[in-house]
């Protein structure tokens, strides 16, 4: 998922994000994987200039440190973006339809 198609610009009209702590991010990636009946192999977070995620074909799944200052909306996408790539590793229609389904269905993991 590119940052620039995707990046929440910060404005004076903005709801500011409060920072979330990694660990309580994690919690939130693995509740996510459980709603999805995905199972990755790592959940990593770092430094990345050009997108929010990635998926690797080993299971591992890594995020923007930026993802901590984003609001619930922003993380909610990459997140379900990058743990749908464990079922379809393109971006190909099934992804594109499963990605919507899901984000139409629920604001939340607990909801769904």
């Amino acid at each position: 998922m590119r940052p620039s198609a995707r990046r929440h610009e910060v404005t004076a009209e903005s709801p500011m994000a409060i920072p979330m702590h990694s660990d309580d991010f994690k919690a939130e990636v693995s509740t996510w994987a459980i709603a999805l009946g995905v199972t990755p192999t790592e959940i990593c977070l770092a430094p990345m200039r050009r997108k929010w995620g990635s998926c690797s074909t080993r299971g591992r799944v890594t995020f923007s440190l930026d993802l901590l200052l984003q609001p619930d909306q922003v993380r909610r996408e990459a997140i379900v973006h990058e743990l749908i790539h464990l079922r379809v590793p393109n971006h190909g229609p099934l992804f594109r339809a499963l990605l919507a389904a899901t984000l139409r269905s629920t604001s939340s993991p607990q909801e769904g």
